[in-house]
């Protein structure tokens, strides 16, 4: 009984502090999900986690061990996520913005892989000591990936609209695809420098089959879902099994086994958002109920957010040549991230404001990151290296990022002040939510 009450006091109390400190970033015109990482850092194992009663209860999260007990939520609060963002892939949309989107995401993440592997590469043979050559190159590649969770969040809380925000969301849920090849590519050649005998078929092979199979899971469950939500006309059982199409989805993606020595195993976003992408195409009241399942899972993304930021290391900060690398990774990525999408976007003649802004909206990175840290852990020292520098970069990309993506949106016109009503009907000044 202590340990579940234990558990229910920690996530309330991370749930109150992200709810409460929202209040306040609104008050210096932050993001809601910049308050929410905050959050974490204020009840994880830095601050409030060191602090326990006598019996050893403690309000925050006490110790790292103990925020990954709290992994499934993270896992099913990116399914929805995932699942939102396949909203975004409309085919009404795509033919609009369907080319453009390609076309931009792949040279972005190929941009800000080829210009971090040149920095770090030239900062190897300047530093020997301090990054190998192999970590240099796995860093490249994780340079690729972009957090589509702290992007969607901003949109949705300022209610973004444009040319901007249609294209970004798009591109954001591309980038895991691209960044997973990217990977596999780079994660390959690291191996083989390390080791002549490598199995370059499963090392290429494994991530290839990763994106393919995600997204035929994801189809079939898309189909499925919209098969089955037409035997209900209620919208609160409508919307419960939208939950359980989301939960059960998760649960398959986490399904892992070896065929012939290749291992096999699903992206839980990519399977997610294939099922949203079908599911918002053949279902004829898929837009109600998108909205109708944003609504019932704010909560579990307030939650996400502040877990996020409580598993955020700042011991990182304790070696100075982490973060001399980390300051090179992120200037060079940054530096990816906007001219590729920049140069991109004129090739594919998008609007000054696509151009100009989106490269900013593409700088947050968390999740599909840290995975490709945790898979290059396996090359040893050289993957200690790429799991701390991408620890430091998260760090610092996650409370910056959302802010620098609001400003973007709104230089480009599409956040736009609003009046609201609150619970009460009264008129609230003009202000953003």
């Amino acid at each position: 009984m202590e340990k579940e009450m234990q558990v229910l006091l920690s996530l309330s109390v991370a749930l109150f502090a992200g709810l409460m400190l929202s209040r306040l970033a609104k008050l210096v015109k932050l993001p809601a999900v910049t308050a929410y990482l905050v959050a974490g850092i204020l009840v994880g194992p830095y601050v409030l986690g060191q602090f326990h009663l006598p019996d050893g209860t403690h309000f925050g999260f006490d110790s790292m061990s103990d925020i990954k007990t709290y992994e499934l939520l993270s896992d099913v609060a990116l399914g929805f996520i995932a699942f939102a963002i396949g909203n975004e892939f409309r085919l009404a949309t795509l033919k609009k913005t369907g080319k453009q989107a390609t076309v931009i995401g792949i040279v972005q993440a190929v941009t800000a892989t080829l210009l971090v592997d040149a920095a770090l590469i030239g900062l190897h043979f300047l530093m020997p000591n301090v990054l190998s050559l192999e970590a240099a190159i796995v860093l490249g590649a994780v340079a690729s990936a972009t957090a589509p969770a702290a992007t969607l969040m901003v949109v949705r809380q300022y209610k973004a609209k444009g040319p901007l925000t249609d294209i970004l969301l798009p591109i954001v849920a591309l980038d895991d695809a691209v960044g997973l090849v990217l990977f596999a590519i780079s994660f390959g050649v690291a191996k083989a420098l390390l080791s002549s005998a490598v199995d370059v078929m499963s090392v290429v092979l494994e991530p290839l089959l990763e994106v393919a199979l995600s997204l035929a899971l994801g189809a079939l469950m898309g189909f499925l879902f919209s098969f089955c939500e037409r035997f209900f006309h209620s919208r609160s059982k409508r919307m419960a099994m939208s939950v359980t199409f989301v939960l059960l989805t998760v649960a398959l993606s986490m399904i892992e086994f070896t065929v012939g020595g290749i291992h096999v195993a699903f992206s839980s976003l990519l399977v997610c958002m294939m099922m949203g992408t079908i599911f918002c195409n053949v279902c004829d009241f898929s837009e109600e109920l998108m909205d109708r399942v944003e609504r019932w899972s704010t909560p579990l993304l307030v939650l996400f957010f502040v877990i996020s930021g409580a598993e955020l290391e700042l011991s990182v900060f304790a070696d100075w040549a982490i973060v001399f690398v980390g300051v090179v990774y992120i200037l060079f990525r940054s530096c990816g991230k906007y001219f590729g999408s920049g140069l991109s976007a004129r090739a594919v003649k998008c609007e000054p404001s696509i151009v100009k802004y989106l490269g900013i909206t593409l700088l947050p990175q968390a999740g599909v990151a840290l995975g490709m840290a945790i898979k290059a852990e396996t090359l040893g020292p050289e993957g200690h290296i790429v799991a701390n520098i991408t620890l430091f970069s998260v760090l610092i990309y996650e409370l910056v990022g959302p802010f620098l993506t609001k400003i973007a949106l709104q230089k480009a016109g599409e956040i736009t002040p609003e009046g609201k009503v609150s619970a009460r009907g009264k008129k609230d000044v003009m202000a953003h939510e």
